[in-house]
């Protein structure tokens, strides 16, 4: 666990849904951070979808440019990052986070169910018949990497944006 997070960078990591982007826009406004969004960074600099880099790289292409666009964003110092929920996957990636305060965001299955049937921006569960055997077996899979590389766990299950963001907030108060 870190002890002083006041002039570390803080990674949101979590499974898709459990609204790292969200929390990281506000948290970042209550901190007066910059904010960054791993998955807008790569769309904005290939001027193209996530789900064409995964039609047309597939996931290891899409991987690569999210470990280089975790590379560039670490060097900016005062920042809330926001990632895309696979990056725990990529052994370079859990090296990067190392050098941020990482929060996990956690949440329940039927929580990430509910928020990814919202978005058709999902490359990984779109073309899935069973979406929450898919998003099961995905979050079950990366969860020991989450709980690895987070310094701290928040759940968000039935919270709303504002009691997460003050937990947050609690959280690096408590640790200054």
């Amino acid at each position: 666990m870190q002890n002083d997070i006041s002039h570390k960078n803080i990674t949101l990591i979590g499974a898709m849904g459990s609204g790292k982007t969200s929390v990281g826009r506000r948290l970042s406004c209550v901190l007066g951070s910059d904010f960054f969004d791993t998955d807008f960074e790569i769309v904005t600099r290939t001027g193209v979808s996530i789900e064409h880099i995964f039609d047309v790289e597939g996931e290891s292409g899409f991987r690569n440019r999210e470990t280089k666009i975790l590379a560039d964003l670490i060097k900016i110092p005062n920042l809330v990052i926001a990632t895309g929920g696979g990056i725990v996957t990529q052994k370079q990636n859990l090296e990067l986070l190392k050098q941020t305060t990482v929060i996990y965001l956690q949440a329940d299955i039927e929580t990430l169910l509910e928020r990814c049937l919202k978005s058709k921006a999902r490359p990984l569960i779109n073309n899935s018949t069973d979406k929450k055997k898919t998003i099961t077996d995905i979050v079950n899979a990366r969860a020991p990497l989450y709980n690895n590389a987070a310094d701290y766990i928040i759940n968000i299950s039935g919270k709303r944006l504002y009691a997460i963001i003050n937990e947050i907030k609690d959280l690096i108060n408590y640790v200054k």
